[in-house]
């Protein structure tokens, strides 16, 4: 009887080998696509830097003002929900006083009806008047039959009061929803900001905040005196200079997203505290104050008027003359003086 043996391995051909080779290495780019990069992102140079920080702060302006635009939308619904649910609770304790009243008034009635109205009358020794007191009572009853189809009709406006809260309610969340979604992508694009800032060497980053110092003492001095001067050719008069005036008070407090003052201001918060130093009441948000007067051109600037910004409209400035304005710029910078040439122009509104 033949010995069982086991079928004797052959070693790989050429081909299979190759196969094999290119199966490892396939399955080894796998396992270091999912472990991470083989090698670190390439290193970016502070220009590049830059850029990408300014294009961060861009964005993080742009929902800022979309942060301001729900914020105004979500105080505007709360403030009608609280006059709603107020004048329900007004029309709701008018409406308890007049069933007490009713309900007292029905329930006299109820202890004095012992006799039916025809033994009253055969009982009576004076039946005129009982006939009287009879006529009076009908009246009376109209009078209560009236004041229960008033009761109803209130009881009816106070439901439709409570349903218009309840709309309002479900407006309200949808834009505090609005609300925490933009203040999510302020915040993000601002920490995407300072992780890129980080990347930077410390003499790097050192030389990037020189910079900026050097730009917010410019701005603090030289460019104050390089706009106009009171009595000047471009001197601002009536309440766009009450406007320019608080604007060049403003100067040097911090870029605060979402703030319109005293101790800190965004870019249309500036200008809506401004204009209203100078009696003027502005929209909240760059999209909504551009519409806020009249449109002029470049070329036709004086002092007071409102300078935009960026396709989308997302910057705003006070212009005070000579080709410069007042703004607050971004987060980490302060309220100063800049070149309305320094952005992409939008357009520009008179207002006051």
């Amino acid at each position: 009887m033949a010995a069982h043996r086991k079928p004797r391995q052959r070693p790989f051909g050429a081909q299979a080998g190759r196969r094999a080779a290119t199966l490892a290495l396939a399955g080894a780019a796998t396992a270091t696509a999912f472990e991470g990069p083989a090698h670190a992102d390439p290193r970016l140079t502070p220009a590049q830097v830059k850029d990408q920080v300014d294009r961060l702060h861009r964005e993080a302006e742009a929902a800022t003002e979309k942060y301001n635009g729900a914020k105004e939308k979500a105080d505007a619904a709360r403030a009608r929900l609280d006059a709603l649910r107020d004048e329900a609770a007004r029309r709701t304790e008018h409406l308890n006083a007049a069933r007490d009243v009713l309900g007292a008034t029905a329930a006299a009635q109820y202890r004095a009806g012992g006799l039916s109205p025809v033994f009253q009358l055969v009982l009576s020794s004076d039946p005129d008047r009982y006939l009287r007191g009879a006529a009076l009572a009908q009246r009376i009853g109209d009078r209560q039959a009236d004041a229960l189809a008033t009761l109803r009709g209130r009881a009816a406006g106070i439901d439709r009061l409570r349903r218009e809260a309840d709309g309002h309610v479900r407006e309200l969340r949808a834009h505090e929803a609005e609300l925490n979604r933009q203040k999510a992508a302020v915040r993000n694009r601002l920490a995407a900001a300072e992780k890129l800032l980080a990347r930077l060497t410390a003499a790097e980053r050192a030389a990037h905040e020189a910079a900026a110092t050097r730009a917010r003492a410019t701005d603090r001095t030289g460019g104050v005196l390089a706009a106009w001067a009171p009595g000047g050719p471009q001197a601002p008069a009536g309440r766009a200079a009450r406007a320019v005036s608080y604007a060049y008070g403003a100067i040097g407090k911090p870029y605060l997203w979402g703030a319109t003052g005293p101790s800190g201001y965004d870019c249309s918060g500036l200008v809506q505290a401004a204009w209203r130093a100078a009696g003027v009441s502005l929209p909240r948000t760059t999209y909504s104050q551009i519409n806020a007067g009249q449109r002029v051109a470049r070329s036709q600037l004086a002092p007071g008027d409102l300078v935009f910004f960026y396709p989308g409209v997302s910057h705003v400035g006070i212009y005070v003359g000579g080709g410069r304005m007042v703004h607050a710029p971004r987060t980490g910078s302060t309220v100063r003086i800049a070149s309305i040439d320094e952005m992409p122009w939008a357009g520009a509104t008179r207002v006051g």
